[in-house]
């Protein structure tokens, strides 16, 4: 029996809907129309024999057959790009505007500008850090190529992983145990910001907001300094501090959704192809 390849573009489009949550939302990050992708699926279901996903007006299933395919897929492309970056990777030159948040920049972004830069040394990085709110605008304005973010809708980006937040304190001052709360917040947009004040809501514990500021490091001040209780990521909370929760008398936080979010105008780099799917195969939590 003859069989027919697989190609690596009907891959793609399969890795991008299942990352996406929607044939939609993965149009972005292969760079094609809906009908491109969408024809592109029916390909690769006709080739295998199989259906691979079930799709519905809010959201996409894998079927058993499609979850098996995907820990196929996924290996297939990541030796695919590790071989274009062998033979290709010191050809590869200009420049590369990336933002990231201060709390994910060195858990997240480290091992993968470590893993870039000594195979891609022709490629500038220039980095911003600055909260998501900040970021998601540049990169719809072009003024950023990729972004690391805290989403706030599902068609902002390739989903990465799911970022627990937490409330943080120190039992030097205790202030969990006044009778109201003082908060340090970031910006009035922040989904932290709007997180903290719904747990609280939800609880019925009252509160104030008696500092704002945009910086990581300006939250941690606040909270080493008895100023405040806050709310952070949890991969940015200092080792000195302590994570409250409702033994504290304080309510559970929705996690944040992480991905990596890419503008119009970079289609067609090579640079940034490459720098967004490592950051994809690096950071995502596999369905497999």
């Amino acid at each position: 029996m003859t069989y027919q390849d697989l190609q690596i573009d009907w891959l793609k489009s399969f890795v991008a809907i299942v990352d996406a949550g929607s044939l939609s939302c993965a149009t972005n990050s292969v760079h094609r129309s809906q009908s491109a992708v969408s024809m592109q699926l029916k390909k690769l279901e006709h080739v295998v024999g199989r259906k691979l996903l079930i799709r519905s007006n809010r959201q996409t299933e894998l079927t058993a057959d499609g979850q098996m395919l995907l820990g196929y897929a996924r290996r297939i492309l990541d030796l695919h790009s590790e071989a274009q970056a062998a033979f290709h990777g010191d050809e590869l030159v200009g420049q590369v505007k990336l933002g990231v948040p201060d709390d994910y920049a060195a858990k997240y972004l480290t091992p993968v500008l470590r893993n870039f830069a000594p195979r891609f040394g022709g490629v500038e990085i220039e980095l911003t850090c600055e909260q998501s709110t900040c970021l998601i605008p540049k990169i719809e304005t072009n003024d950023l190529d990729l972004a690391l973010i805290s989403r706030d809708n599902d068609k902002r980006g390739t989903f990465l992983f799911h970022e627990s937040m937490v409330w943080v304190g120190t039992s030097q001052f205790e202030l969990w145990r006044r009778e109201t709360i003082p908060i340090a917040v970031y910006e009035s947009e922040s989904l932290a910001r709007r997180s903290a004040i719904n747990s609280l809501a939800l609880q019925g514990r009252p509160y104030k907001v008696v500092y704002n500021s945009s910086s990581l490091a300006g939250q941690i001040a606040a909270v080493e300094s008895g100023l405040a209780i806050a709310v952070f990521t949890q991969c940015s909370v200092p080792p000195h501090l302590e994570i409250l929760g409702k033994e504290h008398g304080l309510g559970p936080l929705e996690p944040m959704e992480v991905s990596v979010y890419r503008s119009k105008k970079s289609k067609g780099s090579q640079a940034v192809d490459y720098l967004h799917d490592l950051l994809v195969r690096t950071l995502r939590i596999s369905i497999t």
